[in-house]
């Protein structure tokens, strides 16, 4: 296991920074170089975790998007371990941090078969059975959306036709409509 180094730590302690600005530029790059798989996974793995119960709702919400994107980079498979606190910060009382987090909730589902049908599982599980959500017409997009995304990476016909089914169960063409929308 490879330390981070000085550029990448740098980005994790500007997170922290008074700056919006340089927040914000922080998260962007480490966003987009665990796009790829990273050998430092394990170094901010830890730390990550913990802001998933963390008191504020930033840490909570980038610590979510970070171990979504670091799952590829996860060969000892603790993303299995930690998924449920991960899919509690898509529940998330700050409904911009729980929809963030659920939008990247995917990107776990690329790390192998047993993470993608995991996170199929709940997907469905919640598309099918949290219609007492708040927004959750829009819940239900994100979900749809992150089908989608899954499919776009891995072409699994699967995914695809698990998302069609979801979809005709809606009740309300407009939803109906707009969730097929994803497809086109």
């Amino acid at each position: 296991m490879k330390k981070v180094d000085n550029v990448t730590q740098s980005y994790f302690d500007d997170l922290e920074a008074e700056d919006k600005e340089i927040q914000f530029e922080a998260f962007k790059n480490i966003t987009a170089a665990i796009k790829e798989e990273v050998d430092w996974a394990y170094e901010v793995w830890d730390q990550l975790r913990d802001w998933l119960t963390d008191t504020d709702n930033h840490r909570r919400s980038r610590a979510a998007q970070f171990l979504c994107g670091l799952a590829i980079s996860d060969p000892e498979k603790r993303i299995l371990d930690d998924f449920p606190a991960l899919w509690e910060v898509t529940k998330d009382p700050r409904f911009v941090t729980a929809r963030h987090s659920l939008q990247s909730i995917w990107k776990v589902g690329l790390a192998g078969d047993e993470q993608k049908e995991m996170v199929m599982r709940h997907l469905v599980d919640r598309f099918q059975n949290g219609a007492d959500e708040k927004h959750y017409t829009l819940i239900r997009f994100d979900m749809i959306q992150c089908i989608k995304n899954l499919y776009d990476e891995l072409k699994d016909e699967t995914l695809k036709q698990t998302a069609l089914e979801l979809i005709e169960t809606e009740e309300y063409g407009k939803y109906r409509k707009k969730y097929y929308s994803v497809w086109k």
